[in-house]
């Protein structure tokens, strides 16, 4: 199926970004991902856009002199003992980040996919762009951080700033909070961050408070949706309808850029969220919606989270691209949930995956165990909503 109005940016060369062979964060979801989409035939060749390298001076928009200096010593294959000796310093010895060798030149091509991405739509050459090798939304300007060393996301949103002079809404779905994002621009505002993620009391990096708004001119710009443990689908959904629809009304953005981490589903394991593959079909559709309806269609997704990268991040993924292309496989969904996936794709992955592959696009929900909570989660959820959204119009 040809698509027209969007554009995949996407180069195996990212596969690259790779901390150690026992680290959670695995790019080889990438390729599962491109995989899954090939054999489904929703990837048309001509909608693949190279991801070009991001220059130092872009680096800057976000990150300091004195880090990405860093980042480069220890980049080495063998860094000098005074780097390694500094690394704590900036983030970059820790168990979450540890440095590896060639990451300055990896994630500056990685920076540089979420930049090609941001040009792709502002430029007018297509309504919507994904890039799902970015979405590094932890990294802080003089630090690196879970799991993420430069923070693409911070830096095209600040291209876009300066080169288009847009306002930007950020919406970040992932489960932990998209913190590096929100103090880039927390007094600015003409970028309005959004986050609906699981909260800061029990989960990574421990932020993302319904408190925390923004201060100066960008007091309002922050908004924050924290979940309990265990929310569910339906809790989750309503949350991000409603806090959606309210806040793209109210900001009236230029453009949305969306950050798509896939750690809210049950069988992630680095948390504790409890919803299925229905939330990485439904999102997309909301954010499609108000893109269009307010934005003039265009919007730039990125990746981000998502450690199951079997079960999980392949459907979540490849959904999220059938909605940017309007794939006639999501009314399909709709109307039959246990839509089989591709078969040759199963067979293909099932040898490799420790675990044993879905065979269904969607969850069978119906077979889980109910969480005895529901009730009060959901209730929980709502009242704190209710905070987060105080001062964002009805």
């Amino acid at each position: 199926m040809k698509s027209s109005n969007a554009v995949y940016v996407y180069h195996q060369d990212e596969t690259k970004y790779r901390f150690n062979d026992t680290h959670p964060f695995d790019q080889e979801r990438l390729l599962l991902t491109r995989d899954l989409l090939d054999e489904l035939g929703a990837l048309d060749p001509s909608d693949i856009v190279t991801p070009r390298i991001a220059e130092e001076d872009e680096l800057l928009f976000t990150h300091t002199p004195e880090y990405i200096e860093a980042v480069k010593q220890l980049s080495c294959p063998h860094p000098a003992e005074q780097a390694i000796q500094e690394a704590d310093r900036f983030g970059l010895s820790t168990e979450d980040t540890p440095y590896f060798e060639n990451m300055h030149d990896v994630t500056r091509q990685i920076v540089g996919g979420s930049i090609e991405a941001a040009d792709a739509v502002m430029s007018g050459r297509t309504a919507h762009a994904l890039h799902l090798g970015g979405g590094l939304h932890h990294a802080m300007p003089n630090k690196g951080a879970g799991f993420c060393v430069y923070n693409d996301a911070s830096i095209a949103i600040a291209y876009i700033r300066q080169k288009y002079n847009a306002r930007v809404l950020y919406v970040d779905t992932d489960v932990h909070h998209g913190d590096g994002v929100q103090w880039s621009f927390y007094h600015d505002p003409n970028v309005c961050t959004l986050s609906f993620h699981e909260t800061g009391k029990y989960l990574f990096p421990g932020t993302g408070a319904a408190n925390e708004r923004g201060e100066g001119e960008g007091y309002g710009m922050s908004i924050n949706i924290p979940v309990e443990p265990y929310t569910e689908d339906d809790s989750w959904l309503e949350g991000f309808n409603e806090a959606m629809d309210r806040v793209v009304r109210s900001f009236k953005p230029d453009l949305i850029v969306s950050q798509h981490g896939c750690d809210a589903h049950a069988l992630d394991p680095l948390a504790h969220v409890h919803c299925s593959m229905r939330i990485f079909a439904e999102m997309p559709q909301t954010i499609h919606r108000l893109a269009h309806q307010y934005c003039g269609g265009r919007w730039v997704a990125l990746g981000g989270g998502g450690y199951d990268i079997w079960r999980i991040v392949p459907r979540a993924w490849s959904l999220l691209w059938l909605v940017m292309t309007d794939h006639p496989l999501l009314d399909e969904l709709t109307r039959k949930p246990d839509t089989p996936l591709p078969e040759a794709w199963v067979k293909r992955w099932a040898d490799k995956s420790p675990l044993e592959l879905p065979d269904t696009w969607l969850d069978p929900v119906h077979t889980w165990t109910p969480i005895p909570r529901r009730k009060e989660i959901t209730e929980n959820n709502r009242r704190t909503r209710e905070i987060a959204l105080m001062y964002v119009p009805e």
